[in-house]
This record gives structure tokens, sequence and C-alpha cells, in this order.
């Protein structure tokens, strides 16, 4: 049965329990990073395809890591907006170099 969590808060720290090793934070990384320049690029180009390539782009490479690095489930098919949301913090983390301590 699943964990059900009543906060962000709760949920961040089961978010990074599923991405713990670095090569999945990577992938995620990259698909967040690039979420973020294909949005910008259909915002300034008017690019529809561009929207259209951000959730391939992000998913695509988290989906990856997941079946072939971490091995599990993505949190994505549980708690899909709570799973979004922890891509961008824990994109922030990484560029931050905060990610070490909310791993432990």
């Amino acid at each position: 049965m699943e964990k059900k969590f009543r906060s962000f808060k709760e949920f961040y720290p089961y978010y990074l329990s599923e991405h713990k090793k670095p090569m999945t934070q990577a992938f995620h990384f990259f698909g967040t990073f690039l979420v973020i320049l294909l949005f910008l690029y259909g915002i300034f180009m008017q690019s529809g395809i561009a929207f259209l390539l951000m959730p391939v782009a992000g998913y695509g490479l988290a989906w990856i890591s997941h079946l072939f690095v971490e091995k599990n489930k993505p949190a994505t098919f549980t708690y899909p907006l709570w799973s979004l949301r922890s891509d961008f913090v824990m994109f922030a983390d990484i560029l931050t170099g905060k990610i070490k301590k909310r791993m432990n």
C-alpha cells in the first residue's frame, strides 16, 4: 500500500529517497534543464512544438533513469503534481549544491 503524504515537506524526502544514485539525479537535472530551455524557446520563438517536447524531454529522461539506473517506479505515476514540483526543487538543490545535505 502506498504511503499517503499530507504535505510537500513530507513528500520531498521520499522523492529524494527514490533518486539516490548520482546518475539518476543527473538525468533528472538535464531533463529539467531541457524543459526550461524548451519553455523559454517556446515563449520567445512562439513555437508550439517546443511546448509539446517539454514532457518528452523531462519525463523521457527521468523515466529512462528510473528504468535503467535506479531500477524503481517513478513517483510521477503515484504523485504527479508533487513529483513535478520535486523535479524543480531537486534541480535547484543540485544547482546550489544543497542536494548532498538534503540526501542525508
